[in-house]
Order: structure tokens, then sequence, then C-alpha cells
């Protein structure tokens, strides 16, 4: 049963404990609010902010699970508050551990701050849950798909226009990496996993990852130099850094360019570009 009062005072907390800083937000000359405004909250949890507000009035109709989850996201919720979340709401909170898809309030206060560098936040699937502007004008929105194309491994033997933001010279390469690490992860999690489920479709639908997985290659790991082929400003020599939520089996990817290179020059001219595109 929701407990409407107790997460109405829960939302308005978290709400006020926030500022815009901490969710990559400008703050503003004429700010007068404590923390976020509501408006402001339903922006990052993508609602309107009618429905928003009627929670914090302790009004309007149960939230789902998936409303839920966007609200933890949006509030930079711990797991333990997007537990506590779920049950003021009247549901049982999803399972925690390295099937959750919920991120941690560290690496999302990371992400918010690299408004004009190239990152996105993943699963140890290659699934992204959430990209920086920059990242977007990089390599394109793909948080968007949904079942087993959510992840970057399964569309790369999938869609052929995956393959397209990467050099030709490095395509063998990341081939043999993406099976070598879903075979590590099928080990790793066991016959009934989504690895496994993955692995079961890729082998019924792929010649080429047939072939791969047959070579029973174990810790092929990327490069640290990544070759993008953009369609708007060309060749891309960047650099990618990855930092690693070992609870969850996240990783924030953050790709940069060498001061003064001609990659550096050409990330400088995406940044332009994709803040046009926003516009």
């Amino acid at each position: 049963m929701i407990d409407r009062t107790g997460l109405a005072g829960f939302l308005r907390n978290r709400r006020e404990a926030l500022q815009p800083e901490d969710v990559g937000l400008p703050r503003g000359q004429r700010r007068r609010t404590s923390g976020l405004r509501r408006e402001e909250v339903a922006s990052l949890c993508n609602m309107s902010s009618d429905y928003y507000s009627r929670m914090e009035r302790e009004r309007g109709p149960q939230p789902s699970p998936q409303m839920l989850a966007s609200i933890a996201q949006g509030l930079h919720l711990s797991i333990d508050e997007r537990d506590h979340l779920f049950r003021l709401a009247g549901h049982n909170p999803p399972p925690r551990g390295t099937s959750s898809e919920h991120i941690s309030p560290g690496l999302l206060r990371i992400l918010d701050r690299l408004v004009d560098t190239p990152a996105e936040i993943v699963t140890e699937l290659g699934e992204t849950l959430r990209q920086s502007p920059m990242g977007v004008a990089l390599i394109g929105v793909t948080t968007q798909f949904t079942g087993p194309a959510r992840s970057v491994g399964y569309r790369w033997f999938t869609d052929p226009n995956a393959r397209n933001i990467h050099a030709p010279s490095e395509h063998e390469f990341l081939t043999r990496m993406y099976v070598a690490g879903l075979r590590e992860i099928v080990t790793l999690r066991g016959p009934d996993s989504r690895a496994a489920h993955m692995a079961d479709l890729l082998l019924g639908s792929s010649e080429e990852f047939r072939r791969v997985w047959d070579d029973h290659e174990i810790g092929i790991r990327p490069h640290e130099v990544k070759h993008f082929v953009h369609p708007e400003v060309g060749a891309l020599e960047l650099n990618c850094q990855r930092l690693v939520d070992p609870e969850q089996a996240h990783s924030l990817m953050v790709y940069t360019a060498t001061p003064g290179s001609e990659s550096y020059e050409k990330l400088q001219m995406l940044s332009v570009l994709g803040a046009q595109s926003l516009r």
C-alpha cells in the first residue's frame, strides 16, 4: 500500500537537498528556491511537472515501478534510498547487484560535470544507460534501443550500421574483443544469465559470431586509443578512460584527445555542432 505522506515528505526532502550544480544545471542569478525546483526535478525524471507536483502534495495515481526508477535516477538517490522510495510507493524494490540498472550517485555526479567531454555510462553488457551531450554528438543516441539491441556488442553482429563509427582497421579486433568479453561474462554470471541468453541469440543469428566464438579467446581488453570515423568531422583518435563501479558492474567511459592535436580541434568543432543540433 502506498504511503502518500511518507512518499511526499521523502521526495520533498531529497529535492530540497539537491543544488542545480549537483545535477549539471545552471544556478542562475534569481534563484530563491531551497534546492531544486519541482519543474527541474520533473525534467530530470522525464515526467510532467504536474505529475511530480501531485506526488509531493500527496495526490495522484500510484507511480509505476518504471516511473519510480526514473525518479530515483533524477534525484540521484543511493541504492538504499531507491529501495526506500519503492517501498513508500507500495512496490517491491528491483533486484540489486550486477543486473541492476540504477546508476550510483557518484557516477552520475561525475557525468553531469562532463558537459564538454564525450562520456557515457554503460553496463557490463555494453548497454548505454546515460550519455553526456558530447557523448551523443560523438556516437549518436544509444539509449533508445530495446531488448538485446541495447548492447553495443549485440548490435555489432546484427546491425551493419553499428560499425560505421569505427575505423575499418579496428573492426577485426573489435569483433574478437566483443566475443571474448561476452564469453567472460557468461562464465562469470552463469548459464541462466542475460549474458548467456545473448550469446545463444548471437550463436543462432550470426555466422561471424559463431566462428569467432569457437576460438575460445578470453582476456582481450579494449585499446586505450580508439579510432572513430564521424560523419561530420571525419577521423578522430581518442583516448578512452574507464571508471568502474564494481558493485553494479557499471562503467563510466570518458573520451579525450591530446591537446593541440588534430583530433582535439575536431572535438572542439563537434562541441559546436552538437550545441547547434540541441538548439
